[in-house]
């Protein structure tokens, strides 16, 4: 592939290419990273045409942004750079984690951010979990104001729901929303997609393809470092759903070999025909993967296409929740 081979979306006024890149298992979570890879694939990103980059500053402890400050140094103008504020967490307890919104912390949040990428602004800015002790309007105004100093261009929010969405807009434009969307977290189609197509929002998937689940590649935890949150972290891979979700991924690569594509690949494929205010941002650290990604994001699906692989992975068949029950609460508030 060439540079420039994605097509631009629009997330509300800000440009993007049609996919982003999830940056945040380059640091933490997914096992060991390798920081000449992770920026290696950074720096392919951009040549593929990708240019929305996300982070946040709770990945590594703050290191994820470091990271990728130090890939975009000489290329920053080629970037549509987003981050995230709003979970708190604590190294040396690491189980220790907790939300803020209050106006005192965006401000502190963003000059942290600001420092760890070394640039005066960031393109996109979202609150990653909403406060339920602070009212969202409080929050907003204070993400506004980043905006009037010119150290934020765009706002988001991340796992909101409907009415907070409407809410928040109403103070100030929010140009986009983060959420899991895939093939088996459909949750948001019924109030939260509909309530950002109305209000002219953009929508950004992460985990688009169920945190690798259904690329086809985890067949067993064996196929997972020891350092994976995935072991213990994720409920739809525990004992008991593990199998039954397998199930699915089993047609759904049949109907790959099919066209001649990976699982992933059809899955990716799936959630880039969602619509044209859609930029999902499927995580990788590693060159191999980002090429397989961007090739998705140019497979045409036929509406019999569409039919198949929903009826492959029924999104009322998956086994298990998004994330263990703490992470539950956070969701849609």
């Amino acid at each position: 592939m060439t540079e420039q081979t994605l097509a631009g979306r629009r997330l509300g006024e800000l440009e993007v290419g049609a996919q982003g890149l999830g940056c945040m298992g380059m640091s933490e979570f997914y096992g060991t990273g390798d920081d000449t890879e992770s920026i290696a694939t950074v720096h392919r990103a951009l040549e593929l045409g990708i240019t929305l980059l996300d982070t946040a500053d709770m990945y590594g402890y703050g290191r994820n942004e470091e990271l990728l400050g130090r890939a975009i140094a000489d290329r920053r103008d080629r970037v549509v750079l987003a981050s995230k504020f709003g979970i708190v967490r604590d190294e040396a307890d690491q189980d220790k984690r907790g939300v803020r919104g209050d106006p005192e912390y965006v401000g502190q949040a963003a000059e942290a951010s600001l420092r760890r990428l070394g640039v005066d602004h960031i393109d996109l800015y979202y609150q990653h979990r909403v406060d339920p002790e602070v009212p969202i309007e409080e929050t907003v105004q204070a993400m506004a104001a980043l905006v009037k100093q010119g150290k934020v261009r765009y706002l988001g929010l991340s796992e909101a729901g409907a009415e907070t969405i409407r809410r928040a807009h109403a103070v100030h434009p929010i140009s986009a929303v983060q959420t899991e969307w895939s093939l088996w977290s459909r949750d948001i189609e019924d109030e939260v997609v509909p309530t950002c197509r109305e209000l002219g929002i953009g929508i950004v998937p992460y985990s688009p393809l169920g945190r690798g689940f259904l690329t086809g590649s985890i067949t067993s935890k064996a196929d997972l470092d020891a350092g994976d949150y995935r072991r213990s972290g994720q409920p739809r891979l525990a004992e008991g759903n593990f199998e039954r979700n397998l199930e699915m991924v089993r047609a759904l690569r049949e109907l790959a070999e099919r066209k001649g594509v990976t699982a992933g690949q059809l899955a990716l494929a799936w959630v880039q025909h969602r619509g044209e205010d859609v930029v999902p941002i499927p995580g990788t650290k590693r060159r191999k993967y980002l090429d397989e990604n961007v090739a998705a994001a140019q497979l045409e699906l036929s509406e019999q296409d569409i039919k198949d692989i929903e009826a492959a992975v029924p999104a009322d068949a998956v086994a298990g929740q998004r994330y263990p029950e703490e992470g539950m609460k956070l969701l849609s508030r």
